[in-house]
């Protein structure tokens, strides 16, 4: 949690994303909403059904102004021969992101250092490249990439609503709070 709050610390790294290897820095998360998303290692189980997942959410997040960067230890190459074979994986148009060198799997917190692969971490980064939320979880348990899209507005309606909260289960449109001293106790 320590990461909250904090600009992402700077990387270099190569990258797949639609037939192409492209170079990925911290700035590519300025100057719009970034969503992160660690797994532990390609050609495995539980992560084709998570990536799968978030690309099924990808048009919903770009209508929102947000990029999407899946990132494991794996290579650039590892995600080219995997996007090439795995029809679930074939289907992805986001970025991923290779992180051989484990630099920034430390920058996030999420490396297991025992055995060298990514745990499973998702992040939500503001235009400033700060980050806003964190979610980790064991190995074998997926997360809900459906999740993200009311987190994103959530985050956007705070950014540009200063002094209002959204409380939980917030939906767009919905009640936000002020907080304030006649708030204490009331709610």
């Amino acid at each position: 949690m320590a990461l909250i709050g904090k600009e992402v610390a700077p990387f270099s790294a190569k990258a797949f994303q639609k037939g192409e290897f492209i170079d990925v820095t911290e700035a590519n998360f300025k100057g719009q909403w970034s969503v992160v998303c660690f797994y532990p290692a390609d050609f495995t189980f539980v992560c084709p059904t998570e990536l799968e997942d978030l690309q099924n959410q990808y048009a919903a997040l770009k209508e929102l102004g947000v990029e999407v960067y899946s990132v494991s230890t794996d290579t650039h190459f590892t995600h080219k021969a995997w996007h090439d074979t795995s029809e679930t994986i074939g289907k992805i148009e986001y970025i991923m992101i290779g992180d051989p060198s484990h630099v920034i799997s430390r920058n996030f917190d999420v490396l297991n250092e025992e055995d060298g692969l990514a745990e499973r971490g998702t992040f939500i980064i503001d235009p400033d490249g700060v980050i806003q939320t964190v979610e980790i979880n064991a190995g074998g348990i997926g997360r809900d990439a459906s999740t993200l899209v009311n987190k994103i507005k959530a985050a956007q309606y705070v950014r540009n609503n200063p002094g209002e909260v959204c409380p939980a289960k917030w939906q767009e449109g919905g009640a936000t709070l002020k907080p304030s001293l006649d708030l204490v106790g009331k709610i």
